[in-house]
């Protein structure tokens, strides 16, 4: 699995529908409005990296509104879940 954090920039007037058109798109698994430079972070999750060009430019880019797109590719994650457990090797007694 693919991850990407996708950081957009719309509308500022139109937010709220501009997230619900990314979050209904196959492939988008959250979107967030947030603060800062930019308006809305959509996490893409897709199973290539040739889906990354389907989801990002081919559809995200293209919702009207959508003013810009700054796409970060996942190398590896860590989950709390994993770091718990990595803290606590050698401890068991």
């Amino acid at each position: 699995m693919i991850t990407s954090i996708v950081l957009i920039k719309t509308s500022v007037d139109q937010i709220p529908e501009i997230a619900e058109k990314i979050a209904a798109l196959e492939g988008v698994s959250e979107v967030y409005s947030v603060t800062g430079a930019h308006d809305l972070i959509a996490m893409v999750r897709v199973a290539r990296h040739d889906d990354l060009a389907d989801v990002i430019p081919g559809r995200i880019s293209k919702i009207p509104g959508v003013a810009s797109t700054e796409t970060h590719i996942a190398f590896r994650t860590y989950s709390q879940h994993d770091l718990e457990a990595a803290f606590a090797i050698g401890l068991e007694a």
